[in-house]
């Protein structure tokens, strides 16, 4: 059984954990106004807490396919005052979805508890940070960067060749000083992937327990589900929650999703069923 711990706070991995998706980028509201979009986030932030999210995932730089690189000074403008919002009126774990060292140094000392990064800590600097911050930290694969990511991505065998950089990673954490307790894995549906690439890791999903490090999956919304059921965005809420839930029957332990109320109810019952199986 795993169980996240920063400092005095801990997290029971025991039965998946619902992770709420806080992006605070340009694109992220539609209202376009630096202050009012804050309040917005504030108040979703809010929302998915009372929904019962027990971590919520902050972000300022989008890295959706085709995404543009954010300025470390406006990333950190977008996220830190978040942070000390969500760590002043709120007792949940709070996440850093980000690759700048700095970003995750002054996000840590404003309230947060887990680093979450798209590039593994690849970064220059990125390891010793996250080593002397000794909070959790959550390595995601991705094949290219966000910006190119999506242009013809090949792989020999996408599960074997994922779990390899995966290994890596790990790997490098711990000769960085990254102790092992402090690992989480994510294979980062829709980062560098094709709709079949992604289907067949999904379908795979309990090869990566061979790592017996905690399983984040991140599949809400996302292009497998858009173009797999030709739905745009908004109607993608059916297909994210069948995969949360196909996720979480593979042994998942965190799903990071947009939806948080309609997650957790399907959680609930499979909770109710798993519990009658036993």
């Amino acid at each position: 059984m795993f169980e996240l711990v920063a400092g005095t706070k801990r997290l029971s991995l025991a039965s998946p954990v619902v992770m709420g998706i806080l992006n605070v980028t340009p694109d992220s509201f539609s209202d376009g106004g630096q202050f009012s979009s804050f309040e917005l986030a504030c108040k979703h932030a809010d929302e998915m807490v009372l929904q019962g999210a027990k971590i919520i995932d902050i972000g300022g730089e989008s890295t959706r396919p085709g995404a543009a690189d954010v300025a470390l000074e406006e990333e950190l403008a977008r996220v830190i005052p978040l942070v000390r919002y969500v760590a002043q009126y709120h007792d949940v774990w709070i996440s850093v979805d980000t690759s700048k060292p700095e970003v995750m140094r002054q996000a840590i000392d404003a309230g947060a508890h887990l680093i979450n990064d798209v590039r593994a800590l690849m970064e220059p600097g990125a390891l010793e940070v996250a080593a002397s911050l000794n909070v959790p930290v959550c390595l995601m694969h991705m094949q290219g960067q966000p910006r190119s990511m999506q242009s013809a991505p090949e792989y020999q065998d996408v599960v074997s060749d994922v779990s390899g950089f995966l290994k890596g990673r790990v790997q490098a954490c711990l000769e960085a000083g990254i102790k092992r307790e402090n690992l989480l894995i994510d294979p980062g549906f829709g980062f560098g992937k094709t709709l079949e690439h992604n289907y067949e890791l999904l379908a795979k999903l309990e090869a990566f327990h061979s790592f017996e490090l905690p399983i984040l999956i991140g599949l809400s919304r996302k292009s497998m589900i858009g173009n797999l059921l030709e739905r745009p965005t908004t109607e993608r809420l059916a297909g994210s929650l069948a995969g949360a839930l196909i996720a979480a029957q593979k042994g998942s332990h965190i799903i990071r999703v947009h939806d948080v109320a309609e997650t957790i109810d399907i959680l609930k019952v499979l909770e109710a069923v798993q519990a009658n199986n036993k």
